[in-house]
């Protein structure tokens, strides 16, 4: 029978092929965006919207798991600078 701990590694093996696959190129599609100055679009926000979701329902795990801890506090931080430069492109925008 799988123990909690096979299952979490079953569980952390999908996100990291969905990091590597979908999640990771799209958000540097995004940082690349704002970095040239453009502002997100309703579709690139409902994506982050949905990344904070999956992150805040996955934390229990890598709280779990501390060898991921460092992966994880990278991908806030790049999320959060998304977001940072976003919300100043945006204001940019409206001056």
């Amino acid at each position: 029978m799988n123990g909690p701990s096979e299952k979490d590694d079953g569980v952390i093996t999908v996100l990291m092929q969905r990091l590597e696959t979908q999640r990771l190129p799209r958000v540097l599609t995004l940082k690349d965006k704002v970095d040239n100055g453009e502002v997100l679009s309703e579709y690139d926000l409902t994506f982050l919207s949905k990344v904070f979701q999956d992150a805040s329902q996955v934390k229990s795990l890598f709280d779990r798991h501390p060898e991921y801890q460092d992966l994880a506090a990278r991908l806030v931080h790049l999320y959060r600078e998304i977001t940072d430069k976003a919300l100043e492109n945006e204001q940019s925008n409206k001056q």
